[in-house]
């Protein structure tokens, strides 16, 4: 392997890194700012969760169309414009004057926000298709995890002193000045242009349009993570309502995710580890049943021993995706990751969309305390679908 292709993978790798550290900590970085938008505009919980559904939504929906235009005009020019977009709608959140507004701009946030996880994703697959993939798809998993801890964490220094607007416009200014730099760093590479007519050249795929070749095991992998994402997204946007409820200070919530997040981050090189070890099918298992049982556990835990808990929840919690995420590649074909990895992420974010809206009317109807139980109960329910995929994958094995 030449030096130059070396150098071209770690880019890759770095810069698809990069952006998912920026993307999933504003995404995440969010939940630091429901509370604050709820005193500010009068909120219900339910509508908290429609806050939360504009974003997610907007990113779920246009997940399939960013994989074809990555597809068409390359990873550089979709990453960087998809990064310019939520950095402008950060920057403009914190002059917002009214519900409307606010709606409009987390909408738009999610439109740019949408490029990333297909496109980064499948620009790191290829870039590591030969060898190392999922050690490369692990560590672009845990750049996005450190991105969740570091934002709400600068957010819960910075709120108490400078406010919620504020912190919103230097969240922005951030992705700004990220996008800038990356597409100087890639363009000079030439990493992530278009392969259009390279690829129109070549024969027909003896798959779907999709690329999937193992459409059964896809399918349920694609379920296991929408309820995995389900439960995750409708902890992260109502467990700070718990937090403050059990007498954490509003502007302290950021540290009560960070805390959470950081042990997410550790969690990925401990389940990519345990995936290697023991399989996909028992880190699945092991995972989701912590995540169920810790999940029913904080709402009864007192508060300080909540702090000491969180970052195992959180290791369980954001463990589980990461083995979910770097087992797509293995149904799909090398041609075609991009949209399968869309495709993907439209069915896992649009989870995301749906969750806390429901959630939030339910925490109106029972009360917080409760609709975290169910959370919890509901993460059970991956463990027989796990079992499901492991029998999937013997038949494929065995064909």
């Amino acid at each position: 392997m030449t030096t130059a292709s070396v150098n071209k993978k770690r880019i890759s790798l770095i810069s698809g890194s990069a952006f998912h550290f920026f993307h999933d900590g504003i995404a995440d970085g969010l939940a630091v700012f429901l509370p604050l938008w709820k005193a500010s505009f009068g909120l219900s919980l339910t509508r908290v969760g429609l806050l939360v559904t504009c974003f997610e939504g907007a990113t779920g929906f246009f997940q399939i169309p960013a994989g074809f235009l990555g597809e068409r005009f390359g990873e550089r020019t979709l990453l960087v414009l998809g990064t310019l977009i939520t950095a402008f709608c950060f920057i403009s959140l914190g002059f917002v004057g009214g519900l409307i507004s606010l709606v409009s701009l987390l909408f738009f946030t999610g439109v740019g926000a949408a490029v990333q996880h297909p496109i980064a994703s499948a620009m790191v697959s290829q870039a590591y298709n030969d060898n190392g993939r999922r050690m490369a798809l692990g560590t672009y998993n845990f750049s996005g995890d450190i991105g969740k801890f570091i934002f709400p964490a600068l957010a819960a220094v910075a709120l108490p002193q400078i406010g919620w607007r504020q912190v919103s416009v230097g969240f922005g200014l951030i992705g700004g000045i990220l996008s800038v730099a990356l597409f100087i760093i890639l363009g000079h590479a030439k990493v992530g242009e278009s392969v259009y007519d390279e690829k129109t050249r070549k024969p027909p795929l003896k798959t779907n349009d999709w690329g999937v070749v193992n459409k059964s095991a896809f399918a349920t992998l694609s379920l296991i993570g929408i309820v995995d994402t389900a439960v995750r997204i409708a902890l992260v946007t109502f467990g700070p309502f718990l937090f403050i409820q059990k007498g954490i200070q509003v502007e302290s919530v950021g540290f009560a995710l960070s805390i959470m997040f950081i042990g997410g981050a550790a969690g990925k090189f401990v389940c990519g580890a345990l995936a290697e070890r023991i399989g996909i099918i028992a880190t699945v298992m092991i995972t989701e049943a912590i995540t169920g049982c810790g999940i029913l556990l904080i709402t009864v835990l007192p508060l300080p021993y909540i702090y000491l808990f969180l970052p195992i929840l959180g290791a369980a919690l954001n463990g589980t995706s990461s083995v979910l995420y770097g087992t797509v590649a293995d149904f799909v074909d090398t041609q075609r990751v991009a949209r399968a990895f869309g495709l993907f992420y439209t069915f896992v974010i649009g989870a995301a969309a749906v969750a806390p809206p429901i959630m939030g009317s339910i925490s109106d109807m029972i009360g917080v305390d409760e609709a975290i139980r169910l959370i919890g109960w509901i993460a059970f329910s991956t463990i027989p679908m796990a079992v499901i995929l492991a029998r999937q994958m013997i038949k494929l094995d065995s064909e």
